[in-house]
């Protein structure tokens, strides 16, 4: 995996068990998680599920999202989880469910120190709006979502490249690209100085794929028709 980008990969994903996996990725710098994906997992203890991800998770950073969609709840929630470890990052989406800011929630818990990951960011207006709202030297992270936004049949590099750009003169805040719907996002979000990507944990595998030749992986795919094929036992 020689060939693989530098850029920070999180494994995105809620199943405890693949934690210790991951832990043995050296490419693996972090870990995102929220409650959609805790649903699909069958979560339904929160805070005891978080905790256990964190103590799994061995110091490395872990975002954790509020539910809440109000700013006082939502602050509220940010402080608790931001007191369950020094390596929780708090998740908290750029609007709430009205389409209504939360910068005044993201700009009170950045001053208070609470490490956030401000999550569905789509927009250049967004991320200029965003930035004020961290405190200097309080670690951030913008997660542009680039996978949806190419799945509006949009570019995403350009807002990522935008963000990139925007935060250099705020070396504490990173930019991620998020919703990863293909392993070749690696390198896009390379490209453009991302420093973070998130990559679902079923996705990971396929890193093991970089640099290798596409001879082998053509003749590779044929064999792998061919075997289902004649497992199948088909018949003309």
């Amino acid at each position: 995996m020689s060939n693989v980008p530098n850029i920070k990969i999180f494994a995105d994903g809620a199943v405890l068990e693949d934690v210790p996996k991951m832990l043995g990725n050296q490419l693996i710098k972090g870990f995102t998680t929220n409650p959609t994906l805790m649903a699909k997992a069958g979560v339904k203890d929160y805070e005891g599920f978080a905790k256990k991800f964190l103590a799994a998770a061995q110091g490395l950073p872990v975002s954790l999202e509020v539910f809440a969609d109000d700013l006082p709840n939502m602050t509220r929630q940010a402080r608790i989880l931001a007191s369950w470890g020094d390596n929780v990052f708090v998740k908290i989406p750029i609007t709430n469910t009205a389409g209504q800011t939360t910068r005044e929630a993201i700009a009170q818990l950045s001053k208070e120190g609470v490490k956030l990951n401000v999550t569905a960011v789509f927009t250049k207006a967004q991320i200029d709006g965003l930035l004020p709202c961290f405190t200097d030297g309080v670690p951030a992270i913008v997660s542009i979502f680039a996978g949806r936004i190419a799945d509006a049949g949009v570019d995403p590099q350009p807002t990522v490249r935008y963000c990139v750009e925007a935060t250099k003169s705020r070396p504490a805040v990173e930019t991620l690209w998020a919703s990863c719907r293909e392993i070749f996002s690696v390198v896009r979000a390379a490209e453009v100085g991302c420093h973070v990507i998130t990559v679902p944990n079923e996705m990971l595998k396929k890193l093991e794929m970089f640099g290798k030749d596409l001879g082998e992986i053509s003749l590779d795919t044929v064999k792998m028709f061919y075997n289902d094929a004649t497992s199948s036992g088909f018949q003309l």
